[in-house]
């Protein structure tokens, strides 16, 4: 069963198109990845399924249900993280996730002050004095909180740090074992991989590819930096190696999963003085393989 199906669908603004025929289905008890570079769509799109935004064309259902048309039964069975949450400034972090679960029907107390605790936030100081990593704390903490049947996050690590980051992905994977299903969108390569089933990729307005990861080889590649006063000979003829740039005594190219140990063991006949490695940026993944030719 798809707890989300999308057809053809679009989204003008005056003359500008922001969604041109997008096609999108998110089944039952999936963590769905929902990845694209910026001004892509990905946030209208969420917004027309939260039924914020009315779509000009094709058809959209969230379980089962219009979300114009059906707005408010449907936010009491899901939830719903944005990338940038803005709090009331005169309450505290507390009373904020209280009114939220208030508002959606009520939340889990045990569940709650678990979370407070994981995510290490002060629930008694005002939001007013919360950085933007603890405003996102405080939204994450109430949707955790709440019994959802579908959690929509776009870009909820925005302004966490690694451990947060860590945390966030660990409480996905509970939601996930309770046959929960959700869409993520987010900029960070490393959390789509280990927590999506499939991943759907947008890109000027439409979707451009859908699958796992598995299937998506390009999107597994890593940056290697090498800095050596030696000819690195015969990097270019070793399969899954890609977009080699060579300036002075520096190269930098990308790698596929499979051929690390062979590039390592090039590189170990050499006098290497510098060596990183990187996962590829969306953005860096996207400009390779989706960029509009003009």
């Amino acid at each position: 069963m798809d707890i989300i199906e999308i057809n053809n669908l679009t989204k003008n603004f005056g003359n500008f198109q922001a969604l041109k025929g997008v096609n999108l289905a998110v089944k039952e008890g999936e963590v769905h990845g929902f990845i694209g570079p910026n001004g892509a769509g990905k946030s209208t799109t969420i917004r027309i399924l939260l039924g914020l935004l009315r779509k000009s064309s094709g058809s959209i259902y969230v379980m089962n249900e219009d979300p114009w048309e059906n707005a408010v039964n449907l936010h009491t069975k899901l939830a719903y993280v944005p990338g940038d949450v803005s709090l009331w400034p005169d309450l505290t972090g507390g009373e904020i996730i209280d009114f939220l679960g208030r508002l959606h029907g009520g939340l889990d107390l045990n569940k709650k002050k678990e979370l407070i605790d994981s995510f290490q936030l002060d629930p008694t100081k005002k939001s007013s004095t919360y950085s933007k990593g603890n405003r996102q704390k405080v939204a994450l903490i109430a949707a955790f909180s709440c019994n959802s049947e579908l959690y929509l996050f776009d870009e909820p690590t925005s302004g966490l740090d690694p451990l947060m980051e860590v945390i966030f992905q660990e409480y996905v994977g509970k939601l996930k074992e309770k046959g929960k299903t959700v869409l993520l969108s987010s900029h960070i390569l490393s959390e789509v991989e280990s927590l999506c089933d499939r991943v759907s990729i947008i890109s000027n307005g439409k979707i451009v590819e859908t699958g796992s990861l598995n299937q998506m080889k390009h999107l597994t590649r890593t940056i290697v930096n090498v800095t050596t006063n030696d000819a690195l000979e015969g990097l270019s003829k070793i399969p899954g190696v890609h977009d080699i740039v060579h300036n002075k005594n520096q190269y930098r190219f990308s790698i596929d999963t499979d051929v690390i140990n062979t590039v390592i063991s090039a590189l170990s006949r050499i006098n290497v003085t510098s060596f990183t490695a990187e996962p590829p940026s969306l953005e860096e993944l996207f400009m390779r393989h989706y960029e509009v030719k003009e």
